[in-house]
């Protein structure tokens, strides 16, 4: 079995030693699977339209992920055959209808400087496919997807508002992370998306679990506020404009 390897060139050692092949990172179409080393390799590699074979994550801080010291022993399995892939679903992010990203963890809306806090709005859609259906699914109907031009009240239904550093939307893969020690659940492969406030000023908030699309405003003109997808910052959001958060493709994760 070959793989690449990307993010810590180390690591190729233990895919060696575990009786498996390394090939460079160029060599995407030579490549069984990925070896990408950290959450920043992870989001890179899997949202790379270049790689079309399983990525496994290694010391990303996360249930799913592979420690580096334990990745012999966890790949003997996996060359064994007994491994499995799993599909995990990505989010495409839209401000005022224009692309700003997409995300394999999560992404947020938080103010940009440091003790400042502003008011934020989260709505949901009624249209809503589950992430269960796939992206490609015959039997989803197109006229659920909400675009900007179905932007309206009675298409978005509120949730929520409440004042806080911020608001992040994780997936399912996302939700073991930043957004659980904010407080919100982990959720499974097609559970949906994990909204939290981020540092509520109010003692006590809620937090959800939706079916995407979600809808992300800052309510109030108290500070700057940047979108972050997955620990990039992709943007200034200014009061108001509309951030669509939607179901995007998935991405295959190794796993033994």
């Amino acid at each position: 079995m070959k793989f690449a390897v990307v993010g810590d060139e180390s690591v190729g050692t233990a895919v060696r030693d575990a009786g498996a092949t390394v090939v460079p990172p160029n060599d995407a179409e030579d490549a069984d699977a990925v070896v990408a080393v950290g959450e920043a390799s992870v989001s890179a590699i899997a949202l790379d339209s270049t790689w079309d074979c399983p990525v496994l994550p290694v010391d990303c801080g996360m249930p799913w992920s592979v420690p580096h010291r334990r990745l012999e022993a966890h790949l003997a399995p996996i060359l064994a055959g007994e491994g499995r892939v799993v599909d995990y679903p990505t989010l495409s992010v839209r401000v005022e209808g224009d692309h700003a990203g997409r995300a394999l963890f999560d992404a947020m809306l938080v103010t940009s400087e440091p003790a400042h806090i502003s008011e934020y709005g989260v709505a949901h859609a009624s249209t809503a496919v589950p992430f269960s259906a796939g992206v490609d699914d015959d039997s989803v109907d197109d006229s659920t997807v909400v675009s900007d031009d179905d932007d309206t009240d009675d298409v978005w239904t509120p949730v929520d508002e409440f004042r806080a550093d911020g608001v992040v939307v994780a997936t399912p893969l996302g939700s073991s992370g930043y957004a659980r020690a904010t407080g919100g659940a982990v959720v499974g492969p097609d559970a949906g998306v994990a909204v939290v406030p981020v540092s509520p000023y109010a003692t006590q908030n809620d937090s959800w679990v939706f079916q995407p699309p979600l809808r992300l405003t800052v309510e109030r003109d108290d500070a700057p506020v940047s979108l972050v997808v997955d620990t990039e910052v992709a943007r200034e959001v200014a009061p108001f404009e509309s951030v669509v958060v939607e179901r995007d493709d998935t991405v295959p994760l190794l796993l033994g």
